[in-house]
């Protein structure tokens, strides 16, 4: 190395420039996620409903365990979710596809509020007819309801190298 040049770790790091993640790829990854989930919830959520229901002797539960066990599912999807969106960003099947959620206004990780936020926003945005992603057929960036929402972006990342 030349006596007066700089070590490339010295110097400053160019930004990372990233694109918005296309509808396509998205929905794509919602469908890959999906998959996922069923291994999720055969580990979080039957397995248990068939003990308790087991130990408790129910032929014919009441109405209020139905209940119950929808709130089981949202809690374990939400644990799912928040954790990696705000831990790391991506879910498993986003790092498959290369995607990332971020904050709007700094590109960073979201906060736990603002993925609980979106995570809360997501169920309406698609179990209601999927209203959030025909949203995202007329947004001008093409974002879901509940990103548009909740000041998230999900985000395109370079390929490995």
């Amino acid at each position: 190395m030349p006596h007066n040049a700089t070590p490339e770790s010295a110097l400053p790091a160019a930004p990372l420039s990233v694109e918005l993640a296309g509808l396509r790829r998205r929905l794509a990854s919602m469908l890959y996620e999906s998959l996922l989930l069923l291994g999720v919830l055969a580990a979080t959520f039957i397995l248990p409903w068939m003990l308790v229901l087991w130990l408790l002797d129910v032929g014919n539960p009441p109405q209020w365990l139905g209940w119950l066990e929808l709130l089981h599912v949202f809690a374990i999807f939400g644990a799912y979710f928040i954790w990696y969106w705000h831990r790391h960003g991506q879910t498993l099947a986003m790092q498959t596809w290369r995607l990332k959620v971020v904050a709007a206004d700094d590109g960073r990780n979201p906060s736990m509020w603002r993925a609980c936020l979106r995570y809360v926003l997501s169920w309406p945005s698609l179990l209601l007819c999927g209203v959030g992603i025909v949203w995202a057929i007329f947004d001008l960036d093409k974002l879901f309801l509940h990103d548009r929402l909740a000041g998230t972006r999900v985000v395109l990342l370079p390929p490995r190298r």
